[in-house]
């Protein structure tokens, strides 16, 4: 049997270091790749609507007006314009009792 010399070892552990090395840096680029796209999503995202207006259950009859990022917005919520929303305030439908969307828009009662 032939003997391992000490320097056949540590070229060995050269090389798995290197390609252990070369992986972490594919994971690196992939990592900041992953960063970059999401920072340029957030970027391109449109703006949040100013107001919103809430379709109920079966989708047909809205049901609240919300101001834009409204927490109590269900995700049957599209945005709208304002004079939308004053004109759905204005023909009953009701306003969302958390964010008060009709002091904003001077429709109190």
């Amino acid at each position: 049997m032939t003997e391992i010399r000490r320097l056949d070892v540590l070229r060995f552990l050269e090389r798995v270091q290197l390609r252990d090395l070369a992986r972490t840096r594919q994971w690196i680029a992939a990592e900041e790749q992953r960063e970059a796209e999401r920072i340029r999503g957030e970027r391109n995202r449109p703006p949040a609507p100013d107001w919103l207006i809430e379709q109920g259950l079966a989708g047909r009859d809205p049901v609240y007006v919300h101001a834009g990022g409204c927490h109590m917005a269900g995700k049957r919520s599209r945005g709208v314009t304002q004079d939308q929303a004053c004109l759905a305030l204005h023909e009953g439908v009701n306003a969302c009792p958390h964010c008060h969307p009709d002091t904003p828009l001077g429709m109190l009662d």
